[in-house]
């Protein structure tokens, strides 16, 4: 699953249509390259953080159904 989740951003594009359409009518892909790449790397933060957080309540439930046995 992590391994899915780390290979997804190197093959996903993430330009909404009409990002699309302006700068593939330009000749270069230098800039809609650029632009794919601005969008995925603001993509990463909010899986991060949720993941964070969700790591933190699992350890924090977990710690306590510990403490709970004893």
């Amino acid at each position: 699953m992590l391994l899915f989740l780390l290979v997804l951003p190197f093959t996903a594009e993430a330009q909404c249509s009409m990002c699309r359409a302006v700068l593939e009518s330009q000749g270069d892909q230098g800039p809609a390259q650029g632009i794919n790449n601005g969008i995925m790397y603001l993509m990463i933060f909010p899986y991060v953080l949720m993941g964070g957080i969700g790591y933190f309540i699992y350890k924090t439930v977990r710690g306590s159904s510990k403490k709970a046995k004893e």
